[in-house]
């Protein structure tokens, strides 16, 4: 449900979850961040879900992973250990990672907002980029249509 732009030739991030148990080396700095509101999402993180997008052969995964259907076209991966949130991913499209497991994501800036028209009213995002809404985004990807209560 996350959208992203391509990523740029850099060094490369290496994170992991909380309690350590799962590393995850990307071999490229992402461009940039998204966030989803969808109601998926909001229930998955308790507010919004940020995510920068990597092709497999740029993501090295070491440790057990959990994965769990979210929708009938994407999974949601955890560690099994202290349930650190690590990716959404598509049916046979890129990992959309979670930025915060790598402390050197911390300066890659916000691209767009998804489903920006249900965020929470707490989670109001400064800046000046795209706020794209429930309606135009299921307009451009009929695959999640109704997806979001």
């Amino acid at each position: 449900m996350v959208i992203m732009a391509g990523m740029a030739d850099m060094t490369e991030l290496s994170g992991s979850c909380l309690c350590g148990a799962v590393a995850i080396t990307v071999r490229h700095m992402p461009d940039d961040i998204s966030a989803c509101h969808c109601s998926i999402c909001r229930r998955w993180t308790g507010s919004a879900f940020w995510g920068f997008s990597a092709p497999e052969e740029v993501v090295t995964v070491t440790g057990r992973v959990a994965e769990w259907r979210s929708s009938p076209f994407a999974k949601r991966a955890f560690c099994p250990e202290c349930g650190t949130h690590l990716w959404l991913r598509d049916d046979g499209a890129d990992y959309d990672l979670v930025p915060g497991l790598f402390d050197g994501a911390r300066d890659v800036p916000l691209s767009h907002e998804v489903y920006a028209d249900r965020a929470l009213a707490c989670v109001t995002l400064a800046g000046d980029h795209p706020r794209i809404s429930k309606a135009d985004y299921e307009r451009d990807h009929p695959f999640v249509e109704g997806a979001d209560a």
